[in-house]
């Protein structure tokens, strides 16, 4: 492939990156604004991602949002995810215990990504979308990924992460999280309580594969009033003997808690 059609990759990917959950329609002076691109540049590559599908175009507004195309390629990728066909059952098991939410994520870099999720049928619940990305030092899942990977990982994400604060809660002392953190593994779960969303609780246990690494986090979560310590203590027991399961049928063949790394 040419260095320009790269260079031209590279911009169109830069783009769509711009699009999230909580802005998912922009318009073109936005977008190069963000990205830098002056807006002749970024029109024509947006009208180009138009008439591919990639991007659809309100005829009102002109403002673009994602097309259909990005849905197919996304239904392809979570097809590969062997942890999330091999967790589903499980998954379901535990939201008909619970009737909370439940939320599978993978870590990508120093963000952990929902690659499932099952939301709670009760009318006050915590939502947690496919696709969203949320930092790993906040919230339950997120500290289960540093508390399990490799020592040495855990430190590089967190030496190139800014602990900003989401909420008065969040943790962003970082000799606080680091002790948390060793509780994390010699329980074997995480806990938390409006770390990333003021009104959200959660408790959260790691996957493992064949090789003893971890590889996904599950979670219960829900509203603060309904988690309580009594619920968080019985969730926590089912989160990490649903995470046990999950892990033995990818090969992993020890424990999950307590373990060390």
């Amino acid at each position: 492939m040419s260095e320009t059609k790269v260079s031209t990759l590279s911009r169109a990917v830069a783009i769509l990156d711009v699009f999230s959950t909580d802005q998912p329609t922009l318009g073109v002076r936005e977008v190069a604004r963000r990205v830098q691109m002056s807006s002749s540049a970024v029109g024509r590559l947006m009208k180009a991602m138009r008439e591919l599908n990639i991007l659809s175009q309100n005829p009102v507004t002109s403002l673009y949002s994602m097309g259909s195309r990005p849905l197919v390629w996304a239904e392809v990728y979570t097809s590969t995810l062997d942890i999330r066909t091999i967790a589903l059952p499980f998954l379901h098991e535990l939201h008909h215990a619970t009737m909370e939410t439940i939320s599978l994520y993978i870590v990508d870099g120093t963000e952990r990504v929902c690659i499932e999720r099952l939301e709670s049928p009760q009318s006050v619940r915590i939502v947690a979308r496919v696709g969203r990305r949320l930092p790993l030092y906040a919230g339950s899942a997120g500290k289960v990924f540093l508390a399990f990977l490799p020592q040495n990982l855990s430190a590089e994400i967190l030496s190139n992460t800014n602990l900003v604060p989401l909420t008065p809660k969040t943790i962003v002392d970082r000799e606080k999280l680091l002790a948390e953190l060793e509780v994390i593994r010699k329980q074997g779960y995480a806990s938390s309580r409006g770390e990333w969303l003021v009104d959200a609780s959660g408790v959260a246990a790691p996957i493992f594969d064949q090789s003893g690494a971890v590889v996904a986090a599950v979670t219960i979560s829900g509203p603060g009033q309904r988690f309580t310590l009594e619920k968080m203590e019985e969730y926590s027991t089912m989160i990490m003997r649903v995470a046990r399961e999950i892990s033995e049928e990818m090969g992993y063949r020890e424990l999950i808690s307590p373990r060390t790394v």
